[in-house]
């Protein structure tokens, strides 16, 4: 009987391992597909997309160190000077903390400003926090990888 008792506990904490490897998988995903979302609401200006992903108390720091909250972000997106060409990120990995995830990886952005072309090859790490069923980043910082 002790025996059988172990086996079904044992089976149950195996089941319930296995949903939670099959649930960060899908965590995962998900992170990954915001990530992806925003690059391509930042090339389309898309304003309601980006107020959907970014948190109200964002912190943005820039390639070249300034430092935005989530307005400020959103104006330097929107601004008529400034045009996204191609914005991709790639070798992304994704680290859970609980609730919150932090994203790092590399993204390759091509675009204008005021009248120059630009592109900027770079790393990035942003930091996503659960709310309920949904994700959104509260903090993101890149750096330019300089070329040798």
């Amino acid at each position: 009987m002790k025996t059988a008792l172990w086996a079904l506990l044992l089976l149950a904490w195996m089941a319930g391992n296995a949903q939670k490897a099959v649930s960060q998988d899908a965590q995962q995903d998900r992170v990954l597909a915001l990530e992806n979302a925003w690059n391509q609401a930042t090339r389309q200006k898309d304003l309601k997309a980006l107020d959907r992903l970014l948190a109200e108390g964002l912190i943005y720091i820039n390639n070249e160190g300034t430092e935005m909250n989530k307005a400020q972000y959103l104006a330097s997106v929107s601004a008529p000077e400034r045009r996204f060409d191609h914005i991709v990120s790639e070798s992304m990995r994704v680290q859970f903390f609980g609730q919150s995830a932090m994203v790092v990886g590399v993204f390759h952005e091509k675009g204008i400003i005021s009248g120059k072309e630009y592109l900027h090859n770079g790393r990035f790490i942003d930091t996503w926090i659960r709310r309920g069923d949904s994700w959104m980043c509260v903090a993101s910082q890149s750096t330019l990888i300089r070329e040798k």
